[in-house]
């Protein structure tokens, strides 16, 4: 009777444990989403007595936040005609509203520490971005081009079979369909290549086809033979990562010199031990109870 009696709650201890080491994965992921990519900051800024535009920043940034647990787009004007500002965040396509309103409730410190002052800032984390600037703004030399090269990131130039090319632009394609037909957003893997595009929320399907085609232009005459990349354009984003050993599913962060997160692999292999083990608990603590029902 009192090795029955210990047996349980030892059993059930390690059944809370087996259950914690199933959810790892997925916080490591929902986490990774915050990861910074990039960050532009306008050089002119917002002067130290400017307390009303500051305010304002402030209420756009409560605003953005509070609209990324119901949606993935939004875009909205804060202010008056003198303090006005205007702002959006867009999230992934295929993040949970858990996951955007995480993602975009990380923003505002980041820009604070990032960009300060600045009158005008685009903040891009792997799994959402936002971009806001004062009414009247204006980047001396910036072009306004809806295609305009923001950010780019080529991984390492591989040796890879003769057909990597061929699938590359193959993906591509079926990348720069699938983007118009999703409405904005597709992620697809094509043959051994995974791909990721995505609009901004108020742009048209043939100006979203438009941006994404000079997307893909940009990764093949910027990142030639390397077997990953990310290219942000003022209004898209394209991004693509080859496997020889097959695909790895829906693509999930990457580490920033271009290589696929290993420890996404790692996880998924903990994750089913865990599992199996789950399983043995269970039974175990069946045995010990019906043997307790026997005495």
């Amino acid at each position: 009777m009192n090795s029955t009696s210990t047996l349980i709650p030892f059993s059930l201890q390690l059944l809370i444990l087996a259950s914690l080491a199933l959810f790892l994965p997925s916080i490591k992921s929902s986490s990774d989403y915050s990861t910074l990519v990039y960050k532009n900051c306008a050089t002119q800024t917002f002067t130290s007595t400017s307390t009303s535009h500051s305010q304002t920043l402030s209420s756009l940034f409560q605003e953005l936040v509070a609209h990324s647990s119901q949606s993935k787009f939004f875009k909205t004007i804060e202010g008056n005609n003198e303090t006005a500002i205007s702002g959006l965040f867009q999230c992934r396509g295929d993040m949970s509203d858990e996951e955007c309103h995480n993602c975009v409730n990380a923003i505002p410190q980041m820009s604070d520490s990032l960009c300060s002052l600045a009158i005008a800032a685009r903040i891009q984390l792997f799994g959402c971005y936002t971009h806001y600037e004062a009414d009247g703004f204006h980047e001396p030399d910036a072009t306004t081009s809806k295609t305009n090269l923001l950010y780019k990131i080529c991984g390492e130039s591989e040796a890879v079979d003769g057909g990597f090319v061929e699938l590359r632009d193959a993906a591509f394609a079926a990348l720069e369909s699938g983007v118009v037909s999703g409405n904005g957003f597709f992620s697809s893997s094509h043959d051994s290549v995974q791909v990721t595009a995505q609009c901004e929320g108020d742009l048209g399907g043939c100006d979203c086809g438009e941006c994404v085609h000079n997307a893909v232009q940009v990764a093949q005459e910027e990142c030639g033979n390397s077997v990953s990349g990310e290219i942000y354009l003022d209004k898209c984003f394209i991004s693509y990562t080859y496997y020889p050993d097959g695909t790895h599913g829906t693509s999930k962060p990457e580490n920033r010199n271009g290589k696929n997160n290993g420890g996404k692999s790692t996880a998924i292999v903990v994750g089913g031990a865990a599992a199996l083990f789950l399983v043995f608990i269970f039974f175990l603590c069946i045995k010990s109870w019906n043997k307790k029902d026997d005495d």
